[in-house]
């Protein structure tokens, strides 16, 4: 894995016994000795942190770059008010998702795109080819910047002491918003220790926290101080792993594996898109003819009765003895159980007394048709078929919206 290019914490993964793999050229951890299955659990229960600086942030700056980026991506950056953040799916003319991504306004002139590992030249490329675009000066920051995830229930307990003037920083702080500035010269937010930051209320678990721009040079004392201030509220270092079981018991898709080349629509992601209470576009936007005309499969998330996998690669979806569509992804949800057959999770407020989960296997299915919540498929490999049912959301109980208390 020599060639792979490396985050600024690399070395701390290697020392803390992390199990490095090769993840879209990065070499990242996988998991820790503690284990996926304690990384998801802590992060529901607890807390986990996450090295994510392998993701790209790119910097948009110039006149007319809200109304290029209300075109360019599905997300209605219209209204999106500076400080708050908005999900959105980067479409070509064809419907189908280049990437998707968090927008960050930081003023009416400069804009902030954090998109995933490796794309940084994609949707600079793309972007300027998209009419205006050409106009606006792009950066790619990869590498400028360390970006650390502190998830669970008891991240801001975690995060508070370690920020300067804490009680001001987050007496205002909903989910999807975002305090600070990708240019550490200009951020007025920082650690106790003077560091500067971005901080946003943001993440990819489901559960509350912060996804955490800081410095490079700062990144592995931060990276101490947090695991150390964690020490009493179960906080572990997580890995890719936990990272994607979470992502989906959370409904969340991985672009390029959940979104990509295919008509970005009959999916369980509508807030992605700028839909109004009928069902109908409220703007214009890059791929919108495509989507109108679009007869797609449908994405439908799915939960099962145990946690046993099947392989997602050589699987095949089955309904009513026809084999109807694919797996995009299958993982297990450590946190839930069923409990008289309604899916209850660790976070659940009406789960039994000693509620101990032994997890169920979740993720998406693409397939040729509508099915309803509830519907019974079978998940089929060589080995084996599973008995899952369609549902409309997988882990009950996330906190990611949670008051900051």
């Amino acid at each position: 894995m020599s060639n792979l290019s490396k985050t600024v914490l690399n070395g701390v993964h290697a020392a803390m016994g992390g199990t490095l793999v090769d993840f879209g050229g990065w070499e990242m951890p996988l998991w820790y000795p503690s284990g996926a299955v304690k990384e998801h659990l802590a992060v529901v229960t607890g807390a986990g942190l996450f090295d994510t600086s392998h993701m790209t942030v790119i910097l948009a700056e110039g006149a007319g770059v809200r109304a290029f980026l209300n075109y360019a991506v599905t997300k209605d950056i219209g209204s999106l008010a500076i400080g708050r953040a908005g999900y959105g799916i980067i479409l070509d003319e064809k419907g189908e998702a280049v990437d998707d991504c968090i927008v960050y306004p930081l003023n009416e002139e400069r804009f902030a795109l954090v998109v995933n590992a490796g794309m940084g030249a994609v949707v600079i490329e793309h972007m300027k080819k998209v009419t205006g675009g050409d106009k606006l000066a792009w950066t790619d920051l990869t590498g400028k910047l360390a970006k650390i995830d502190l998830q669970g229930p008891a991240a801001f307990k975690i995060l508070k002491p370690l920020v300067a003037g804490a009680d001001e920083v987050f007496a205002k702080f909903p989910y999807f918003s975002f305090k600070g500035d990708f240019d550490m010269a200009k951020t007025a937010i920082k650690l106790t220790d003077g560091t500067p930051l971005l901080l946003s209320r943001t993440g990819y678990t489901g559960e509350l926290g912060f996804e955490i721009f800081l410095p490079v040079e700062k990144a592995e004392e931060f990276w101490g101080k947090v695991l150390e201030a964690g020490k009493d509220y179960g906080l572990i270092p997580c890995g890719l792993a936990a990272r994607d079981s979470l992502r989906a018991g959370a409904v969340l898709p991985l672009s390029h594996q959940d979104i990509g080349h295919w008509p970005f629509i009959n999916n369980p992601w509508p807030w992605a898109l700028p839909f109004d209470a009928e069902g109908k576009f409220t703007k214009n936007f890059m791929g919108r003819e495509a989507l109108n005309a679009a007869t797609a499969d449908h994405t439908l998330p799915f939960v099962g009765f145990d946690p046993r996998k099947v392989d997602a690669h050589e699987s095949k979806v089955v309904y009513d003895d026809q084999e109807i569509g694919t797996i995009l992804t299958v993982v297990a949800d450590m946190a839930i159980g069923r409990v008289e057959g309604k899916v209850v999770g660790l976070s659940s407020p009406d789960k039994p007394e000693g509620f101990n989960p032994k997890g169920l296997v979740c993720g998406f299915i693409k397939v040729d048709r509508k099915l309803e919540p509830g519907t019974v498929v079978f998940l089929k490999d060589a080995r084996r078929q599973l008995k899952v049912e369609i549902c409309e959301d997988i882990r009950p109980g996330r906190t990611a919206r949670a008051k900051l208390v």
